[in-house]
């Protein structure tokens, strides 16, 4: 698979955000707000760090949908910015891009342990591109019945890491990866209870952020792992939930092999949110979330918690 360089990424990006918001009239549809989730951090919709089997946009049955997304997430040591769009086609097919920039300011305290030559203030990008397709099922229309909806998705990830990359070359990881994916949602309109389970092959490190797999005794191979969230409707322009996304611990051993100790250690993702919707193509979601520690080495353990802030434009 030829991988997308980072200036055509943003320039799609630019055209379908563009697309979204010339063609605002095209699809005149009767999905409900909040119901197709809204864009993630990886671009594919869902909830903040999950996807969802939900097709994003408004579109409904025999119309294109378009989205465009800007997210800016800051912990105790690092800040995430992440931006994207996504065009869906017939409720049934979901294409995005995504580019993650992370502010890895930690990460000069690595030339301690060896001559890595990282420079201050440095800064990891990863570029995502998603595709989703709809299986079964349907989350609303089926709302009534126990068959929830299920969707398969591919997410190929490309990782460019700056002064970085001699960190990246001494885990034994590589820079681009690919995920994938099932979701299954069902949604209980009657009581606005969203339930959702994603099953995830990856050996993705930090999402990517870190490279994919890693050099023996690190684990270089590809791990199963689940995602859960559960979202609630207070109204139909507002909801809460929660998500959990646990994580391929691949650089622990290596980091231990290393004398780092604990340094490399991965922990799970979670989060809690709030979604509003103050208009049916406006989205903003708020949440805290805690990343657990990412390269305790260089930030004394500390859990990387802090706030998401996410808009989205969708029709």
């Amino acid at each position: 698979m030829t991988t997308p360089t980072p200036s055509f990424l943003l320039r799609a990006a630019g055209v379908l955000l563009g697309g979204s918001l010339a063609l605002a009239a095209v699809a005149d549809t009767g999905k409900l707000v909040l119901t197709g989730g809204v864009s993630g951090v990886d671009g594919t919709a869902g909830g903040g760090i999950v996807p969802w089997a939900v097709i994003g946009t408004q579109a409904t049955e025999g119309e294109f949908g378009f989205s465009g997304f800007a997210t800016r997430l800051s912990t105790r040591d690092y800040g995430l910015t992440a931006a994207g769009a996504a065009v869906a086609w017939n409720d049934r097919m979901e294409v995005s891009i995504a580019r993650q920039d992370l502010n890895a300011a930690p990460a000069p305290a690595l030339n301690g342990v060896a001559d890595f030559g990282v420079l201050p203030e440095p800064h990891l990008r990863l570029d995502i591109v998603g595709v989703k397709v709809r299986l079964l099922g349907e989350a609303i229309l089926d709302a009534d019945h126990w068959l929830p909806q299920v969707s398969v998705g591919v997410q190929h990830k490309s990782l460019s890491a700056g002064s970085l990359q001699s960190v990246v070359d001494f885990l034994g990881a590589r820079n681009s990866g690919t995920d994938v994916y099932v979701s299954a949602t069902k949604l209980f309109l009657g009581t606005g209870l969203l339930v959702n389970g994603t099953l995830r092959y990856t050996n993705a490190n930090q999402n990517g952020l870190l490279g994919f797999g890693a050099a023996a005794p690190g684990r270089d191979r590809r791990s199963l792992v689940p995602e859960i969230s559960v979202a609630y409707l207070l109204r139909r322009d507002l909801a809460i939930g929660a998500e959990y996304r646990f994580m391929p611990n691949n650089l622990e051993a290596l980091g231990r092999a290393a004398g780092l100790d604990n340094g490399l250690v991965q922990d799970d993702w979670r989060d809690i949110f709030i979604a509003w919707a103050p208009h049916r193509n406006v989205s903003l979601t708020l949440a805290r979330v805690d990343l657990g520690r990412v390269v305790p080495g260089v930030t004394a353990s500390r859990r990387q918690t802090g706030n998401y802030l996410s808009v989205q434009v969708a029709y």
